[in-house]
């Protein structure tokens, strides 16, 4: 199985690509300031594919671009694949920035505001929205915040045409699209085709899809026999419906999942629309 995408082929919405591009503390200045709206300070130089662990044993994760100004943390995530837990994501993620504040003695009322953004590639709540911002308010009474200083915004690219803001509208038709519209998006595509040929890139995105593509194999290969252990009786097309399904969980891209099992994509998109809806 080879999930390496050809360098040749990547856009600025793939993983690699997107973070690498964000290590430019000017460029993600630029993309948060017009995704929220807000001005920054100054950044810390982003992490690409920052790993977070406790020290107790659980579930690390690795973010695609994890960037802190003076009194804030922002997580910028890309996604291209519809994820069923794509709001517990979020959940799991906010931990996990907190107790890494937390580890480095900081107390309770020194935990930084931070911000948990998503752009995805498809409308995760089918409501249409271009964007879907979510704070902790009081059910009973909505003008009361709980002020706990945690921000998560949803973007949908698919809904650029009905984004007010021009330049959050031109920056999701591009993650749409692949068509630049305005400076900043240039600006991006521009950087997309250098680094293409650019031989220190290509050998970092290498290396790196080497150490994933082993893991995968990995989960792939203990999936195929975990289905075996239990005797699934309805023959070979059924193993693999039933390890694609724990694959849909774990996160895999539609494409890998299609890629190890053998299963068509539109499959593996229909398994992951039943699981939705279960």
């Amino acid at each position: 199985m080879n999930f390496i995408k050809p360098i040749e082929e990547l856009t600025f919405t793939d993983d690699f690509m997107f973070g690498y591009i964000l290590r430019d503390p000017e460029i993600c200045k630029t993309l948060l300031e017009t995704l929220l709206e807000i001005q920054i300070d100054r950044l810390e130089y982003p992490e690409l594919q920052k790993s977070i662990s406790t020290f107790y044993e659980s579930k690390g994760v690795r973010l695609d671009v994890y960037v802190k100004n003076s009194n804030r943390v922002f997580d910028i995530e890309i996604q291209n694949d519809f994820q069923i837990a794509l709001p517990r994501r979020t959940r799991y993620y906010q931990s996990m920035i907190d107790m890494d504040d937390l580890l480095k003695g900081a107390d309770y009322s020194e935990l930084k505001e931070s911000f948990i953004i998503f752009v995805c590639q498809f409308d995760p709540f089918k409501a249409d929205l271009p964007c879907y911002t979510f704070k902790n308010l009081c059910l009973e009474d909505n003008n009361i915040n709980l002020k706990d200083g945690t921000t998560k915004i949803i973007f949908n690219s698919t809904a650029y045409e009905k984004e007010n803001n021009l330049e959050i509208s031109a920056f999701l038709k591009y993650i749409k699209t692949k068509v630049p519209t305005n400076n900043f998006t240039d600006r991006l595509h521009r950087l997309v085709e250098e680094h293409k040929i650019n031989n220190k890139f290509r050998n970092e995105y290498f290396a790196m899809n080497l150490h994933d593509r082993d893991i995968t194999r990995k989960a792939f290969a203990e999936g195929e026999a975990l289905g075996v252990e239990k005797g699934i009786s309805q023959g070979a097309e059924q193993n693999k419906i039933e390890t694609a399904k724990k694959f849909i969980k774990m996160g895999f891209s539609f494409e890998q999942i299609a890629e190890g099992t053998n299963l068509s994509l539109e499959k593996v998109q229909q398994l992951a629309e039943e699981q939705e809806h279960k």
